[in-house]
């Protein structure tokens, strides 16, 4: 294994995380901008109002994502398996 090899690896690495987050985060971000522009509008200022649409809009992202992230994560994982004779030489 040479350097430019884990650099590589770690690269694949951070790249499928950050795409597996996407859905979930990006939902959050969508829900938590639309309960602030409502909050402003209306004045008011329950955390409550903030926190229970993210934690929902979150799940309901992982719900409809999972299968997505599983094959993604799987094909990741099968890939380095297969190709653990080629890291040894």
């Amino acid at each position: 294994m040479t350097q430019d090899f884990v650099i590589g690896l770690a690269r694949q690495s951070i790249e499928l995380t950050l795409l597996i987050s996407m859905p979930m985060l990006g939902l959050g971000l969508l829900v938590g901008l639309v309960v602030s522009i409502f909050q402003a509008v209306t004045q008011i200022q329950e955390m409550t109002l903030t926190f229970v649409p993210k934690i929902l809009a979150v799940l309901v992202g992982l719900l409809l994502a999972f299968p997505w992230m599983m094959h993604k994560l799987l094909d990741f994982t099968r890939g380095l398996i297969e190709n653990i004779p080629h890291y040894v030489n």
